[in-house]
């Protein structure tokens, strides 16, 4: 007789078998992986932005860049004459003139990387996720509230900042405007969308040059995000706001309790 060399069909069915639960236990874990690889790429770009941040800061006499990316929004935010970082790149959808508007930023000579500007996980033909936080030399007419007069409520030197480490520069947003990111300072209301980027969280880097990740820890910080859309921003009580807006403004405008 014949020696047998082929395999049976129930033979071959336990084998694709065994491969769909090797890969049902593995994707879950690459994609972790893959994810917390983009978090540190992602990471590293907010922090050398940073770092160009103040540079630009260091030889203009302490003047920071302005938040703002449409120049001709300075003259009616009292902004007359700042630099913005990238130039308007949100009213238009082409590729060319996006990249213009980074290189034409005023940070631009100090990175001179595109990809800086960009988180890996960002979609298909986009340039730039990060924003700067429009405590920074930005647009801070927000809510009706008028901050009291002993605060640097909008920063325009590095010199007004007594602790840089606290002050959070950029924020990944994901899906950027024409200003920067901003949350209300006088009541417990986040203004625009919570950026959710890298699982539910995202990336900042601070004044002083470091950068965090910070996760989302209250439930009601991620149903006022793009991908939700439901939420109401009013959330007393929220600690995500309140580390937010410490890390914005300084300090709390209102009393948490």
């Amino acid at each position: 007789m014949r020696n047998q060399t082929a395999f049976t069909l129930i033979e071959l069915l336990v084998v694709i078998a065994i491969i769909a639960i090797l890969m049902a236990v593995l994707m879950p874990a690459l994609h972790s992986a893959r994810e917390q690889g983009m978090r540190a790429v992602c990471l590293s770009n907010v922090k050398q932005l940073a770092l160009a941040w103040q540079v630009y800061a260091d030889e203009n006499e302490d003047r920071i860049v302005s938040s703002i990316t449409t120049p001709a929004l300075l003259p009616r935010l009292g902004l007359i004459g700042e630099a913005c970082w990238v130039l308007d790149d949100f009213y238009t959808d082409d590729y060319q003139e996006r990249i213009d508007a980074i290189e034409n930023g005023a940070l631009f000579p100090y990175t001179r990387d595109l990809d800086l500007y960009k988180c890996p996980s960002g979609v298909r033909g986009e340039t730039r996720t990060y924003v700067i936080n429009n405590a920074m030399n930005g647009n801070t007419d927000r809510c009706g509230w008028s901050p009291p007069e002993d605060i640097s409520w909008n920063i325009k030197k590095t010199t007004q900042i007594s602790q840089p480490a606290t002050r959070f520069v950029f924020v990944d947003q994901g899906r950027i405007g024409p200003e920067g990111w901003v949350t209300c300072y006088g009541q417990p209301s986040w203004w625009d969308w919570v950026p959710v980027r890298h699982g539910k969280g995202t990336t900042f880097s601070f004044a002083d040059g470091h950068c965090e990740y910070w996760k989302w820890k209250d439930p009601r910080t991620l149903t006022h995000s793009w991908r939700s859309l439901s939420g109401d921003p009013y959330q007393p009580g929220n600690p995500d706001l309140h580390m937010v807006q410490k890390a914005m403004w300084g300090e709390l405008g209102y009393n948490p309790d």
